[in-house]
C-alpha cells in the first residue's frame, strides 16, 4: 500500500507545470511505467480480463478530474502538499460523501456501514 501510495504523489506531484494527458489511456499507460519503476504490481484480475484495471483507472481519472485539474497549474508545490491534499480528498471526502454510481449511489462508507449492519 505504501508503495501505490508513493506512485500516485510521484505521478500527481510535479513541480513544475505538465501538459495535460491526453486520455485515461495515457494516464494508465504512465502510472504502469511509473509503477513498473517503483516495483509495485498494479494489476488488479487475471490476464486477459477485459476488466483487468478498470476500477482503478476509474478511480486515478476521477481523482485527476476532482483534485488535479483544480491545482495551478495541476501540480503540487512539495511533495508533502501532495500527500496532504490526496489524503484529505480519499478520506474526506472520496470514501466519506462521494456517491458512487457501482455502490448504488451512496458513499463506500455508508455502504460499508450497511453491509456489516445485514450481517449482524
Amino acid at each position: 500500500i505504501v508503495e501505490v501510495q508513493e506512485v500516485m504523489i510521484d505521478f500527481f506531484g510535479c513541480f513544475l507545470p505538465r501538459p495535460k494527458l491526453a486520455s485515461p489511456y495515457q494516464f494508465s499507460f504512465e502510472l504502469s511505467k511509473r509503477s513498473v519503476r517503483a516495483q509495485v504490481q498494479v494489476s488488479m484480475g487475471s490476464v486477459g480480463d477485459c476488466y483487468d484495471n478498470a476500477t482503478a483507472e476509474s478511480f486515478f481519472v476521477t481523482l485527476e478530474t476532482e483534485l488535479i485539474d483544480q491545482q495551478p497549474w495541476r501540480c503540487f508545490h512539495n511533495r508533502a502538499q501532495a500527500q496532504t491534499k490526496i489524503f484529505d480528498y480519499v478520506e474526506g471526502f472520496y470514501n466519506p460523501r462521494r456517491r458512487h454510481l457501482a455502490l448504488g449511489q451512496i458513499s463506500p462508507v455508508e455502504y460499508e456501514r450497511r453491509y456489516y449492519q445485514e450481517v449482524q
